[in-house]
């Protein structure tokens, strides 16, 4: 109905800034049409998964939940366990092969995200492109930047502003865009991601992102300042952010990694960043995100130079 009250606002806005334990506190809704009350189960479920408590979503979601809360589930699978990959990844490509439900913007988006994570941007684009809804929109924009499209990105947020050009997913797009583009678009996303922390509460999202600009500006101490406060935020809460939006702006251990790279390069000396060497913050990159580009490509570089000097020993 037009004009009709959006009682899911709120919470959508507090997922999609990162503030996942407050979307939780804040998701008990009376009066909420079946669709809304799917949709609100939706993003608490994914608010847990983003705060890392898979195994929660996996033993509540049961067999008869709608197909938007299994498609969740599947990504909790998905996420809990690299063992969980593969049959999880067949599960997904049944239902998308099922007429009756692979229209279902919920399991379409998974579908993204997953095939995303799985760096098979083409095999996302098949379930995403059609868009549908802002969230979708919203992915789009990131799997194009991913592959280095911006301008099809660009294409994609023209969309978005058209629907509703202030949107939170909107304004975040914008911002990842910007960030891609460089130059003088930096100061732009700065001003989005600040423009966030004047209105909201501060979250790990918006200090990474204002973290980001900071290091492409060179302002390399307050992007430090920034990190360490999203590390305290995500030591305190257990935060480790899965959901397509925290995957954009990266995880905290992956900008400390590059913060610490650049200060190697303009200091030359042994860095050590809120406590935490070089070294350690490579350790924990790895145990985080084991799959993370900078680790394959770390891991690779070692392998090469084992290499090496076995041909020459």
């Amino acid at each position: 109905m037009a004009g009709a009250p959006d009682h899911l606002f709120n919470l959508r806005n507090n997922f999609y800034l990162g503030a996942y334990q407050a979307a939780i506190n804040t998701s008990d809704l009376p009066n909420l049409s079946p669709d809304d009350a799917v949709e609100r189960d939706s993003l608490v479920y994914r608010s847990y998964i983003a705060l890392s408590s898979y195994q929660l979503v996996i033993h509540e979601i049961d067999d008869a939940a709608a197909t938007p809360l299994q498609a969740v589930k599947l990504l909790a699978l998905y996420l809990s366990s690299p063992e969980n990959k593969e049959s999880t990844i067949s599960s997904l490509k049944e239902w998308l092969a099922d007429s009756a439900i692979a229209n279902n913007a919920i399991l379409r988006l998974i579908a993204g995200i997953i095939f995303m994570h799985e760096e098979d941007y083409n095999e996302a684009l098949k379930h995403t492109n059609a868009g549908g809804t802002m969230e979708l929109h919203a992915l789009n924009v990131q799997i194009f930047l991913k592959m280095h499209r911006s301008d099809y990105a660009e294409k994609q947020l023209r969309i978005m502003q058209q629907i509703d050009e202030d949107h939170t997913l909107t304004q975040l797009a914008t911002a990842w865009l910007n960030l891609a583009v460089g130059g003088s678009k930096i100061q732009e996303a700065y001003l989005i991601f600040q423009d966030f922390s004047e209105k909201y509460p501060m979250t790990g999202l918006i200090l990474n992102g204002k973290a980001v600009c900071c290091m492409h500006m060179g302002n390399f101490d307050e992007a430090e300042t920034l990190l360490l406060e999203a590390l305290n935020k995500a030591r305190c809460k257990g935060s480790r952010d899965t959901s397509q939006f925290g995957c954009m702006q990266s995880s905290h251990w992956q900008i400390f990694f590059t913060l610490s790279q650049l200060l190697l390069k303009h200091t030359e000396i042994f860095v050590y960043l809120g406590g935490l060497t070089f070294l350690a913050l490579t350790s924990q990159l790895k145990l985080s995100h084991p799959d993370h580009v900078l680790v394959k490509r770390a891991s690779s570089a070692e392998d090469s130079f084992e290499r090496a000097v076995q041909s020459v020993a």
